[in-house]
Order: C-alpha cells, then sequence, then structure tokens
C-alpha cells in the first residue's frame, strides 16, 4: 500500500520530534479506534436487519403476530387510536 500520500506522510514523520510522533500516534490510535466503532455500528445494524428478514419469514412467527393481532383487535377499537 504505497500510495503517493502515504509516501509524502512517510517522508514528513521524518522531521517530526519523538514528542510530535508519540502525539500523531495518539491521535493515529484514536482515529482508528473510532472508525472500528463506526463500522461494528454498520455491521450490527446490518446483523439486526437480517434477523429481521429472517423472523418476518417464519411461519411460526407469523402465526404468532396473527394471534396477538387477533387479541388485540377489540383493544383498537376502543376510539384511542385517535390520540
Amino acid at each position: 500500500m504505497n500510495s503517493p500520500h502515504l509516501i509524502k506522510i512517510e517522508h514528513d514523520l521524518r522531521v517530526l520530534s519523538l514528542e510530535e510522533l508519540e502525539w500523531l500516534l495518539e491521535r493515529i490510535e484514536k482515529r482508528v479506534q473510532e472508525k472500528k466503532q463506526i463500522l461494528n455500528k454498520f455491521n450490527d445494524v446490518k446483523y439486526m436487519n437480517e434477523q429481521l428478514v429472517a423472523m418476518a419469514s417464519d411461519l411460526d412467527i407469523q402465526t404468532e403476530i396473527t394471534t396477538i393481532n387477533n387479541e388485540f383487535s377489540i383493544t383498537e377499537m376502543d376510539g384511542l387510536e385517535k390520540l
């Protein structure tokens, strides 16, 4: 992975002091962790969506949802839906 940007950065690093390099390293570590957290969140959302799709096509779950809807159908007619 030798992009022109990375080669320039590597060259620029040579002029930094040890203190500056340590500071930069801390910032890079922090940025990497932030990006990993974002990727994990996207992966979690993707996984949850896949699970919801699987549940929606599961016949047992569809039957249970129908049963619950039937049980609460009388409650839905109580006039509170306008609130």
